[in-house]
């Protein structure tokens, strides 16, 4: 007999692809039970009751009190979810005219149900490109993107001329105020101080000074 694929609905897939982005983004092994929880917006109860699920779907590996990571299963399912996802974005933003701070939502909806006709449809109509409206990269048809070197604007020095690959795009309203400040991908810019111990600083874009705080600070990843 063919062994039967366990049922892959929407809850599943997006905790794959926030397990999948959370240990992208701290270089770590494993994603700790409590980030996910943070990130899904769920309880810490919520989350371990779902990894077990995952862990016994052949998805993830989960150790209690250590973490979880993605079987290969679970990672080329995460994987297909974001390339979807991030299609999408741009689709909506250079087809259809959307704003790059209203197209997260509109794709966590519809990255569920497109087919992978669809999905080759709109890779073909932009010209297989390689980055979203946000600077993420997409995901390729088959194996993973390459792995980016980018780090947050509260680590570069004082003096360094970076460029803006991506930017967080979680929130709209910080969405809204980066493209106020034209922080967005393929900006240049130099950090010309910082304001005390914390990660507020001012930058120079194109001979203009401006001065940013923390939060939008350590939401911009730039090379």
């Amino acid at each position: 007999m063919v062994a039967q694929l366990p049922e892959i609905t929407p809850p599943v897939e997006d905790y794959l692809k926030v397990i999948y982005t959370l240990v992208r983004e701290r270089g770590e092994e494993r994603a700790s039970t409590s980030a996910i929880a943070e990130r899904m917006e769920v309880s810490a109860a919520s989350a371990t009751n779902m990894m077990q699920k995952l862990a016994e779907m052949r998805l993830v590996e989960y150790v209690p009190y250590r973490g979880v990571s993605l079987t290969e299963t679970g990672e080329k399912i995460a994987l297909e979810v974001i390339r979807h996802h991030r299609l999408i974005e741009l689709y909506l933003a250079e087809a259809l005219g959307y704003s790059w701070d209203t197209v997260h939502d509109e794709a966590e909806r519809l990255e569920h149900v497109i087919s992978e006709e669809f999905e080759d449809r709109i890779d073909a109509m932009l010209g297989h490109p390689t980055t979203d409206p946000h600077g993420d990269p997409i995901p390729p048809k088959i194996g993973r993107p390459p792995a980016g070197s980018a780090r947050p604007l509260t680590e570069v020095a004082i003096g360094e001329s970076v460029v803006v690959r991506r930017v967080s795009d979680r929130n709209g309203e910080l969405l809204r105020r980066l493209a106020e400040l034209q922080l967005v991908p393929g900006t240049r810019v130099r950090i010309v101080k910082r304001s005390g111990g914390g990660g507020a600083m001012t930058i120079e874009r194109e001979d203009v000074e401006q001065s940013i705080d923390e939060e939008i600070a350590r939401r911009v990843f730039v090379e």
